[in-house]
């Protein structure tokens, strides 16, 4: 691939430099024909991702603006001349289906799918079928979880396979998407010990959220996701999955609803009133917005640590 870049080699990136590169610009005339390694990313997890490994060598765009809800994202025909003049495409398959027909339609020749660097599981909607809600709920039950990147260990596991295609697909700056990456990973499994360690002696194993986004995380560090919605956050709960949860809630001992940002929290809250119970944000890391907890992956995710840590009762 004939990429572009300066004729003055850019700095290299240091290893604890990692959260001050320049945040992803969402303008497609920023995105190609410019003089580094022209990345369009599908959402904020995969352009987080490309800023990480790529450093000061890569010009990273995303498809998916701040705030807005990655599922229900639209490709418009700027965006897909946007993603015709880029060297790599990231995204992850499954999780926008606009954003997969766009990418198998150019003839981009770098096309990253995260979904192929790690292994999808199948997590339903959190535990349960959602009774009575037409057609959506067995077609969720036997879908491929998308949500690797709230799980630090398979997020990393991703970052080695993007690092790897960007070490092929830009060979000149080889070394340094080497280090980069090395850099994140350590990262990641700082986050993962984190976790593990800050949730291990939670009194309670159980946590309520409003879509399936944490099937993940759950499953690393032992706790169970039930969710009022499934795998896709517009979906309405049935008024039988909301008293099954309800119940629950009493059994469990679960004591705060968690909701999201870019989504509706009107079922969660309602749920918390009808059953006593509090809430608070777990957020699904989709985005980053003013109202996020945090500027980066890494510290939202540790402000859902401590909100998991206040929920379950962790020591």
């Amino acid at each position: 691939m004939n990429v572009r870049r300066r004729l003055i080699p850019a700095a290299l990136v240091s290893a604890l430099g990692l959260g001050a590169l320049t945040a992803c610009s969402s303008d497609s005339a920023a995105s190609g024909n410019t003089d580094k390694f022209d990345v369009v990313a599908s959402f904020y997890p995969m352009a987080f991702l490309a800023e990480q490994i790529g450093g000061d060598h890569a010009n990273v765009t995303s498809l998916t603006e701040p705030g807005q809800e990655p599922h229900d994202l639209e490709i418009s025909t700027k965006q897909r001349a946007q993603l015709e003049e880029a060297d790599a495409a990231l995204y992850l398959k499954g999780l926008q289906p606009a954003v997969d027909e766009a990418v198998g339609q150019t003839g981009i020749k770098t096309k990253i799918d995260a979904a192929a660097l790690t292994h999808l599981e199948d997590h339903g909607t959190g535990g349960h079928a959602h009774e009575g809600e037409e057609g959506h709920a067995e077609e969720e039950e036997h879908a491929r979880d998308p949500h690797v990147w709230l799980d630090p260990v398979k997020y990393a596991e991703i970052a080695q396979g993007v690092g790897k295609a960007f070490e092929k697909a830009d060979p000149d700056h080889a070394a340094d998407y080497k280090k980069n990456t090395a850099a994140l990973v350590t990262k990641l499994k700082g986050l993962d010990s984190d976790f593990e360690n800050g949730l291990k002696n939670s009194k309670s194993k159980v946590f309520f959220t409003n879509h399936a986004a944490f099937g993940y995380l759950a499953e690393r560090y032992g706790l169970t996701q039930e969710a009022i919605s499934g795998i896709d956050p517009e979906s309405e709960p049935s008024g039988a999955r909301v008293r099954e949860l309800q119940q629950e809630a009493k059994a469990d001992g679960v004591t705060t609803v968690f909701y999201e940002t870019l989504v509706s929290d009107k079922t969660a809250k309602t749920l918390a009133r009808d059953a006593n119970l509090k809430t608070d944000v777990l957020d699904p890391l989709e985005g980053i917005t003013g109202k996020s907890r945090g500027d980066d992956y890494f510290q939202v995710m540790e402000a859902n640590l401590k909100a998991l840590q206040a929920a379950l009762g962790a020591k």
